[in-house]
């Protein structure tokens, strides 16, 4: 087997000196890297004054720096990203197929006109390009700047393209990134660190960024590093174990921004069952929900809640629908979805156990750990729910709406929704117990990076609000005068 570096980058260099063995996720993988204690000193950036070199350029630099980044981000030219891939391939849980097409995305995401919508939506480029300035009612002039912080992003492993909207994060809001990879993917970050050093290794967004890996819980590292002097703020991605770990070091003047584990539904109406070509049609985008990138991200569908209803006839109908998910599934394109990689041997058997009680679960598929539809045939999901990937999903029959509420908190991602009318009657009071984004059915996988995640501003929490005020004793009433913060001259 291929002994794989990952090394450092640091700021613009490549290092790959004092290497060390470290474990991969998958069982017997292991990399090579540098010993991150040896230059401990060197992650943190120090000064927030050595930012100022990031000020010095407009966005309009930016967005192009990042646009020729995207050219040189090609899969077939890059061989950074070449080995990256097939090193990802015995350490991620994703299959070679659906590894490449996410490698062969980046070049859209620092798309020029990718780059500045995410810009102008999640913050707004005119508070990243200079003070904004406006007169509130007391008088005052207030001008608001968005300013970027020295940043630590822990990010997960699930897919490439986390570390690329990483790095291109870090890169819109002026920001200096130090990059924690995960040891389910400790290289691609790297591949793009190296492809900046190639394109402009003196170029401001080159020099405001290193990537490293260290075990997570490693606290002789962690405690040095995970400290106001050397960071703002933590952006973590991951587990809830990862994260909590995280909170530990929290204090005043660090900040964390947390992209904590979540899961996802999807909520089929009534209309779904109109005609057997629509049923097909639903059936289909709701294999897409299940098994875009092999249900590995928190935006997949497990369960489905199905307006079914839960006599016979509702049931019967149910049983199809459950079959022709099935079946959608299996013809999804490679690129989108494929058989699991590994199979879960504890989830294979709470599957079988289902087969025995064939009065109230129907099984579809499974026997080869390809994926299989459980449709229940009460009205509530299987009872180890919160456990299911591999492509397993549970159909769950409902004959009201709001049977919903009930699976509904503050863990709940995404709502994929069929039909449209549905969704409008649902976000309202499905967004007051927790759900965080709804979409189209078939939908889920396919988001955009251009708004909130996870029901904040990740981007936009990223900066620093600065506030520049201007006051005039003759227009904003003082203290001194008044004795009232309230007063206004103008009222």
């Amino acid at each position: 087997m291929k002994n794989f570096k990952a090394g450092i980058v640091i700021r613009g260099e490549w290092i790959e000196d004092n290497l060390q063995e470290f474990g991969g996720r998958s069982t017997g993988i292991t990399f090579l890297s540098p010993d991150p204690k040896l230059y401990l000193s060197r992650l943190p950036l120090g000064s927030p004054k050595a930012l100022g070199d990031l000020y010095q350029i407009s966005f309009d630099d930016i967005a192009d720096y990042l646009h020729r980044l995207g050219d040189r981000l090609r899969l077939a030219d890059n061989p950074y990203l070449q080995e990256a891939l097939e090193a990802s391939c015995l350490t991620s849980s994703l299959t070679p197929p659906l590894l490449k097409k996410s490698y062969e995305s980046l070049p859209n995401l620092f798309n020029r006109e990718t780059v500045r919508e995410i810009a102008d939506s999640t913050i707004g480029i005119d508070h990243l390009e200079g003070w904004v300035e406006q007169t509130m009612n007391d008088g005052r002039k207030v001008s608001i700047r968005a300013f970027g912080a020295r940043a630590l992003h822990i990010i997960a492993g699930n897919s490439p393209v986390i570390a690329g909207l990483s790095i291109l994060r870090n890169a819109i809001t002026r920001s200096d990134a130090i990059i924690k990879s995960p040891s389910n993917d400790p290289f691609t970050a790297l591949a793009i660190a190296r492809t900046m050093i190639d394109l402009d290794p003196k170029h401001p967004i080159t020099r405001h960024l290193s990537v490293a890996y260290w075990k997570g819980g490693d606290e002789a590292l962690e405690q040095k590093l995970y400290q106001p002097r050397n960071v703002e703020k933590i952006i973590a991605w991951g587990g809830f174990a990862s994260v909590k770990h995280v909170t530990k070091y929290i204090q005043p003047g660090l900040e964390l921004i947390s992209l904590d584990p979540k899961r996802s539904v999807s909520i089929v109406g009534p209309e779904a069952f109109a005609s057997d070509k629509t049923m097909r049609e639903v059936a289909l985008r709701m294999a897409t929900d299940i098994g875009a990138m092999n249900q590995e991200g928190c935006v997949n569908a497990r369960v489905i809640y199905v307006l079914s209803g839960s006599d016979e006839a509702g049931l019967a109908n149910l049983d199809k629908l459950g079959r022709y998910t099935y079946e959608a599934m299996l013809g999804l394109p490679e690129s989108v979805s494929t058989a699991p990689k590994e199979a879960d041997l504890e989830l294979r058997s709470l599957v079988n156990a289902m087969r025995l009680n064939d009065e109230w679960y129907h099984v579809v598929g499974g026997m080869r750990d390809e994926g299989a539809i459980i449709v229940s045939h009460l009205p509530e999901p299987v009872d180890f729910a919160a456990r299911l990937g591999k492509r397993i999903a549970n159909l769950v029959p409902i004959d009201d709406v709001e049977e919903v509420c009930a699976a509904v908190d503050a863990y709940t991602q995404t709502v994929g929704v069929y039909p449209e009318s549905l969704k409008r009657t649902l976000r309202d009071r499905l967004s007051l117990y927790g759900a965080q984004r709804f979409t189209s059915l078939g939908y889920a996988a396919h988001a955009t990076v251009a708004t909130p995640q996870d029901a904040i501003e990740s981007t936009r929490e990223l900066c620093k609000w600065i506030v520049c005020e201007d006051c005039d004793p003759a227009v904003t009433t003082p203290l001194w005068e008044a004795g009232d913060m309230f007063a206004s001259k103008a009222a």
